[in-house]
Protein backbone atom coordinates (compact mmCIF):
# COMPACT_ATOMS: atom_id res chain seq x y z
CA UNK A 1 0.00 0.00 0.00
CA UNK A 2 1.39 3.47 -1.34
CA UNK A 3 1.14 6.51 1.21
CA UNK A 4 0.60 9.88 -1.27
CA UNK A 5 1.62 13.03 0.08
CA UNK A 6 0.30 16.32 -0.37
CA UNK A 7 3.87 17.37 -1.94
CA UNK A 8 3.43 14.37 -4.62
CA UNK A 9 -0.32 15.38 -5.49
CA UNK A 10 1.35 18.95 -5.84
CA UNK A 11 4.29 18.11 -7.81
CA UNK A 12 2.66 15.52 -10.43
CA UNK A 13 -1.02 16.51 -10.89
CA UNK A 14 -2.05 19.47 -13.09
CA UNK A 15 -5.42 21.91 -12.92
CA UNK A 16 -6.26 20.83 -16.41
CA UNK A 17 -5.44 17.08 -15.38
CA UNK A 18 -7.63 16.78 -12.77
CA UNK A 19 -10.29 18.73 -14.39
CA UNK A 20 -10.63 16.34 -17.24
CA UNK A 21 -10.56 13.70 -14.73
CA UNK A 22 -13.66 14.90 -13.62
CA UNK A 23 -15.27 15.51 -16.88
CA UNK A 24 -14.87 11.46 -17.39
CA UNK A 25 -16.06 10.72 -13.75
CA UNK A 26 -19.07 12.28 -14.46
CA UNK A 27 -19.96 10.17 -18.23
CA UNK A 28 -18.73 7.15 -16.68
CA UNK A 29 -20.74 4.80 -13.66
CA UNK A 30 -19.77 5.68 -9.89
CA UNK A 31 -21.67 5.26 -7.57
CA UNK A 32 -21.60 7.47 -3.91
CA UNK A 33 -24.52 7.51 -1.62
CA UNK A 34 -25.36 10.79 0.37
CA UNK A 35 -22.24 11.39 2.48
CA UNK A 36 -22.52 11.18 6.04
CA UNK A 37 -22.70 14.18 7.44
CA UNK A 38 -22.08 14.63 11.34
CA UNK A 39 -21.92 17.85 13.26
CA UNK A 40 -19.72 17.83 16.10
CA UNK A 41 -20.76 20.02 19.04
CA UNK A 42 -17.82 21.03 21.12
CA UNK A 43 -18.05 22.82 24.50
CA UNK A 44 -16.65 25.95 24.80
CA UNK A 45 -15.74 26.17 21.13
CA UNK A 46 -17.27 26.10 17.39
CA UNK A 47 -19.04 23.52 16.25
CA UNK A 48 -17.02 21.16 13.61
CA UNK A 49 -18.03 18.89 11.19
CA UNK A 50 -16.99 15.60 10.10
CA UNK A 51 -17.98 14.12 6.99
CA UNK A 52 -17.32 10.62 5.74
CA UNK A 53 -17.84 9.97 1.76
CA UNK A 54 -17.72 6.31 0.28
CA UNK A 55 -17.58 5.43 -3.60
CA UNK A 56 -17.00 2.92 -6.47
CA UNK A 57 -16.98 2.05 -9.42
CA UNK A 58 -16.17 -0.21 -12.41
CA UNK A 59 -13.81 2.17 -13.99
CA UNK A 60 -9.74 1.15 -14.27
CA UNK A 61 -7.44 3.94 -14.82
CA UNK A 62 -5.51 3.33 -18.26
CA UNK A 63 -2.36 1.31 -17.74
CA UNK A 64 -3.63 -0.03 -14.17
CA UNK A 65 -4.67 -4.01 -14.17
CA UNK A 66 -8.00 -4.69 -12.21
CA UNK A 67 -11.79 -4.20 -11.98
CA UNK A 68 -12.58 -0.69 -10.62
CA UNK A 69 -11.83 0.81 -7.49
CA UNK A 70 -13.44 1.46 -4.15
CA UNK A 71 -12.85 4.34 -1.82
CA UNK A 72 -13.27 6.67 1.13
CA UNK A 73 -12.62 9.80 2.31
CA UNK A 74 -12.56 11.08 6.00
CA UNK A 75 -12.35 14.78 6.49
CA UNK A 76 -13.23 17.20 9.14
CA UNK A 77 -13.97 20.62 8.84
CA UNK A 78 -12.58 22.78 12.17
CA UNK A 79 -13.70 26.46 11.17
CA UNK A 80 -11.70 28.13 14.04
CA UNK A 81 -8.21 26.23 13.01
CA UNK A 82 -7.32 28.99 11.15
CA UNK A 83 -6.33 30.68 14.82
CA UNK A 84 -3.67 28.69 14.76
CA UNK A 85 -2.83 28.54 11.44
CA UNK A 86 -3.81 25.04 10.78
CA UNK A 87 -5.67 24.19 7.84
CA UNK A 88 -9.38 24.05 8.45
CA UNK A 89 -9.96 21.46 6.20
CA UNK A 90 -8.02 18.30 6.77
CA UNK A 91 -8.78 14.48 6.41
CA UNK A 92 -7.22 11.15 4.33
CA UNK A 93 -8.72 9.18 1.32
CA UNK A 94 -8.33 5.03 1.43
CA UNK A 95 -8.38 3.71 -2.29
CA UNK A 96 -9.36 0.44 -2.57
CA UNK A 97 -9.19 -2.48 -5.04
CA UNK A 98 -12.47 -2.65 -6.59
CA UNK A 99 -11.95 -6.54 -7.16
CA UNK A 100 -10.25 -7.69 -3.85
CA UNK A 101 -11.06 -4.77 -1.55
CA UNK A 102 -7.31 -4.71 -0.66
CA UNK A 103 -5.62 -1.08 0.24
CA UNK A 104 -3.89 0.32 -2.89
CA UNK A 105 -3.04 3.79 -0.95
CA UNK A 106 -3.88 6.37 1.73
CA UNK A 107 -3.84 9.66 0.25
CA UNK A 108 -3.91 13.14 1.33
CA UNK A 109 -7.31 14.09 2.26
CA UNK A 110 -6.69 18.00 2.14
CA UNK A 111 -5.10 18.58 -1.40
CA UNK A 112 -7.07 16.20 -2.76
CA UNK A 113 -10.05 17.75 -1.41
CA UNK A 114 -8.66 21.73 -2.81
CA UNK A 115 -7.43 20.29 -6.36
CA UNK A 116 -11.13 17.85 -6.99
CA UNK A 117 -13.43 20.76 -5.34
CA UNK A 118 -11.32 23.69 -7.91
CA UNK A 119 -11.89 20.89 -10.98
CA UNK A 120 -15.22 20.84 -10.45
CA UNK A 121 -16.16 24.47 -10.97
CA UNK A 122 -14.06 24.61 -13.36
CA UNK A 123 -15.43 21.98 -15.34
CA UNK A 124 -19.08 23.64 -14.88
CA UNK A 125 -17.41 27.24 -15.89
CA UNK A 126 -16.20 25.13 -19.33
CA UNK A 127 -20.15 24.64 -19.85
CA UNK A 128 -21.19 27.85 -18.44
CA UNK A 129 -18.62 30.50 -18.50
CA UNK A 130 -18.50 32.69 -21.68
CA UNK A 131 -15.84 31.42 -23.73
CA UNK A 132 -14.16 35.14 -23.70
CA UNK A 133 -14.35 35.52 -19.79
CA UNK A 134 -10.78 37.19 -18.65
CA UNK A 135 -11.96 39.01 -15.55
CA UNK A 136 -11.98 36.44 -12.09
CA UNK A 137 -13.35 37.76 -8.53
CA UNK A 138 -12.42 35.34 -6.17
CA UNK A 139 -14.20 35.92 -2.94
CA UNK A 140 -12.84 34.44 -0.27
CA UNK A 141 -8.75 34.20 0.43
CA UNK A 142 -8.42 30.69 2.35
CA UNK A 143 -7.03 27.61 1.12
CA UNK A 144 -9.05 26.95 -1.39
CA UNK A 145 -8.60 30.37 -3.37
CA UNK A 146 -5.38 29.72 -5.09
CA UNK A 147 -6.69 26.31 -6.19
CA UNK A 148 -9.95 28.01 -7.70
CA UNK A 149 -7.96 30.49 -9.61
CA UNK A 150 -5.48 28.20 -10.80
CA UNK A 151 -8.40 25.77 -12.00
CA UNK A 152 -10.36 28.77 -13.88
CA UNK A 153 -7.31 30.10 -16.01
CA UNK A 154 -6.50 26.65 -17.06
CA UNK A 155 -10.09 26.52 -18.72
CA UNK A 156 -10.79 30.39 -19.50
CA UNK A 157 -8.37 33.52 -20.77
CA UNK A 158 -7.84 34.93 -17.40
CA UNK A 159 -5.83 37.84 -17.59
CA UNK A 160 -7.19 39.99 -14.13
CA UNK A 161 -8.19 38.48 -10.77
CA UNK A 162 -9.39 40.25 -8.05
CA UNK A 163 -9.46 39.02 -4.49
CA UNK A 164 -11.63 40.30 -2.07
CA UNK A 165 -11.96 39.04 1.80
CA UNK A 166 -13.72 40.12 4.87
CA UNK A 167 -10.12 40.65 6.19
CA UNK A 168 -8.49 43.01 3.81
CA UNK A 169 -4.60 42.08 5.24
CA UNK A 170 -5.78 38.03 4.04
CA UNK A 171 -6.52 38.98 0.34
CA UNK A 172 -3.37 41.44 -0.14
CA UNK A 173 -0.99 38.34 1.43
CA UNK A 174 -2.83 35.93 -1.07
CA UNK A 175 -2.68 38.71 -3.91
CA UNK A 176 1.65 39.15 -3.43
CA UNK A 177 2.09 35.10 -2.75
CA UNK A 178 0.37 34.37 -6.38
CA UNK A 179 2.81 35.33 -8.95
CA UNK A 180 1.07 33.87 -12.68
CA UNK A 181 2.38 34.84 -15.69
CA UNK A 182 0.10 36.71 -17.99
CA UNK A 183 -2.40 37.42 -15.00
CA UNK A 184 -2.56 40.12 -13.22
CA UNK A 185 -3.52 39.37 -9.25
CA UNK A 186 -4.50 42.26 -6.75
CA UNK A 187 -6.07 42.57 -4.02
CA UNK A 188 -9.69 45.07 -4.00
CA UNK A 189 -11.59 46.33 -1.20
CA UNK A 190 -14.77 47.54 -3.09
CA UNK A 191 -16.34 44.35 -3.41
CA UNK A 192 -19.77 45.57 -5.24
CA UNK A 193 -17.48 47.20 -7.88
CA UNK A 194 -15.12 43.99 -8.50
CA UNK A 195 -18.51 41.97 -8.98
CA UNK A 196 -19.79 44.31 -11.20
CA UNK A 197 -17.11 44.24 -13.51
CA UNK A 198 -16.01 40.66 -13.04
CA UNK A 199 -16.79 37.83 -15.57
CA UNK A 200 -16.73 35.13 -13.52
CA UNK A 201 -17.34 35.55 -9.61
CA UNK A 202 -15.54 32.32 -7.78
CA UNK A 203 -16.84 32.00 -3.67
CA UNK A 204 -15.12 30.15 -1.31
CA UNK A 205 -16.29 31.51 2.41
CA UNK A 206 -18.02 29.82 5.08
CA UNK A 207 -20.66 32.85 5.40
CA UNK A 208 -23.93 32.53 7.00
CA UNK A 209 -25.28 35.43 5.16
CA UNK A 210 -25.47 36.51 1.50
CA UNK A 211 -21.81 37.80 0.26
CA UNK A 212 -22.45 38.76 -3.17
CA UNK A 213 -25.80 40.49 -4.24
CA UNK A 214 -27.51 40.01 -7.14
CA UNK A 215 -28.13 43.71 -7.66
CA UNK A 216 -24.43 43.65 -8.41
CA UNK A 217 -24.59 40.80 -11.05
CA UNK A 218 -23.42 42.21 -14.25
CA UNK A 219 -25.34 40.51 -17.65
CA UNK A 220 -23.18 37.65 -18.99
CA UNK A 221 -21.27 36.57 -15.55
CA UNK A 222 -21.10 33.33 -14.49
CA UNK A 223 -20.97 33.03 -10.89
CA UNK A 224 -19.48 29.75 -8.83
CA UNK A 225 -20.48 29.16 -5.47
CA UNK A 226 -17.88 26.72 -3.70
CA UNK A 227 -17.80 27.14 0.26
CA UNK A 228 -21.10 26.67 1.61
CA UNK A 229 -21.80 23.13 2.55
CA UNK A 230 -24.78 23.33 4.91
CA UNK A 231 -28.24 24.16 4.69
CA UNK A 232 -27.49 27.15 6.99
CA UNK A 233 -24.80 28.73 4.95
CA UNK A 234 -25.47 31.53 1.88
CA UNK A 235 -22.84 32.87 -0.31
CA UNK A 236 -25.46 34.82 -2.53
CA UNK A 237 -28.89 36.21 -1.96
CA UNK A 238 -32.12 36.05 -3.89
CA UNK A 239 -31.53 38.60 -6.18
CA UNK A 240 -28.76 36.67 -7.48
CA UNK A 241 -31.06 33.52 -8.01
CA UNK A 242 -33.28 35.51 -9.77
CA UNK A 243 -30.99 36.60 -12.18
CA UNK A 244 -29.55 33.42 -13.24
CA UNK A 245 -30.13 30.40 -14.66
CA UNK A 246 -29.09 27.73 -11.97
CA UNK A 247 -26.88 24.70 -12.19
CA UNK A 248 -25.87 22.36 -9.70
CA UNK A 249 -22.94 19.32 -9.09
CA UNK A 250 -25.56 16.53 -8.46
CA UNK A 251 -29.12 17.49 -7.73
CA UNK A 252 -29.16 15.15 -4.79
CA UNK A 253 -26.68 16.83 -2.79
CA UNK A 254 -27.61 20.66 -3.42
CA UNK A 255 -31.36 20.30 -2.29
CA UNK A 256 -30.16 18.35 0.54
CA UNK A 257 -27.28 20.28 2.12
CA UNK A 258 -26.42 23.59 -0.09
CA UNK A 259 -28.40 26.66 1.68
CA UNK A 260 -27.76 28.53 -1.43
CA UNK A 261 -30.24 26.35 -3.38
CA UNK A 262 -32.66 24.89 -0.21
CA UNK A 263 -33.30 28.58 1.02
CA UNK A 264 -34.64 29.58 -1.97
CA UNK A 265 -36.46 26.39 -2.85
CA UNK A 266 -38.21 27.35 0.53
CA UNK A 267 -39.05 30.63 0.20
CA UNK A 268 -40.56 30.08 -3.16
CA UNK A 269 -38.03 31.96 -5.03
CA UNK A 270 -36.61 28.72 -6.71
CA UNK A 271 -38.24 26.07 -8.07
CA UNK A 272 -36.57 22.78 -8.49
CA UNK A 273 -38.10 22.16 -12.01
CA UNK A 274 -35.79 25.49 -12.47
CA UNK A 275 -32.06 23.85 -11.52
CA UNK A 276 -31.07 23.30 -15.40
CA UNK A 277 -28.82 21.07 -15.00
CA UNK A 278 -26.23 18.76 -13.02
CA UNK A 279 -22.79 18.25 -13.72
CA UNK A 280 -23.75 14.72 -14.94
CA UNK A 281 -26.43 16.08 -17.91
CA UNK A 282 -23.69 18.64 -18.91
CA UNK A 283 -20.88 16.44 -19.40
CA UNK A 284 -22.69 13.78 -20.61
CA UNK A 285 -24.26 16.48 -23.45
CA UNK A 286 -27.78 16.19 -22.40
CA UNK A 287 -28.48 19.59 -21.21
CA UNK A 288 -27.00 22.58 -22.59
CA UNK A 289 -25.51 25.16 -20.75
CA UNK A 290 -24.67 28.79 -21.56
CA UNK A 291 -27.35 29.95 -24.27
CA UNK A 292 -26.20 32.85 -25.17
CA UNK A 293 -23.37 35.99 -24.37
CA UNK A 294 -25.27 38.02 -21.97
CA UNK A 295 -27.22 35.48 -19.83
CA UNK A 296 -25.80 35.03 -16.21
CA UNK A 297 -25.27 31.56 -15.14
CA UNK A 298 -24.72 30.19 -11.40
CA UNK A 299 -23.62 26.97 -10.21
CA UNK A 300 -23.65 25.57 -7.11
CA UNK A 301 -21.35 22.93 -5.87
CA UNK A 302 -21.68 20.54 -2.72
CA UNK A 303 -18.65 17.91 -3.47
CA UNK A 304 -19.20 14.55 -3.56
CA UNK A 305 -17.73 11.60 -3.24
CA UNK A 306 -17.75 10.53 -7.41
CA UNK A 307 -15.10 13.44 -7.32
CA UNK A 308 -13.39 12.36 -4.39
CA UNK A 309 -12.92 8.83 -5.80
CA UNK A 310 -12.48 10.08 -9.72
CA UNK A 311 -9.65 12.78 -8.14
CA UNK A 312 -7.83 9.65 -5.73
CA UNK A 313 -7.67 7.34 -8.82
CA UNK A 314 -6.40 9.88 -11.17
CA UNK A 315 -3.54 10.50 -8.59
CA UNK A 316 -3.44 6.59 -8.25
CA UNK A 317 -2.81 6.15 -11.61
CA UNK A 318 -0.13 9.41 -12.49
CA UNK A 319 1.95 8.53 -9.25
Amino acid sequence: MRIISSAEIETAITHRGMIEAMRNAFRSQIIAPLRHHHHVARPDRPDSDLLIMPAWTDFTAQGHSGRGYQGVKIVTVTPDNARSSIPSVVGVYVLLSGETGMPLAIIDGRVLTLRRTAAASALAASYLARADASRLLMVGAGALAPYLIDAHAAMRPISEVLIWNRTPETAKRLASAMKRDGIRISPTEDLEGAARGAHIVSCATMSQAPVVKGAWIEPGTHIDLVGGYRPDMRETDDDAIRKARVFVDIRESALAEAGDIMQPVENGILDVEDIAADLFELTRGEKSGRRFHDQVTLFKSVGSAIEDLAGAVHIFAQL
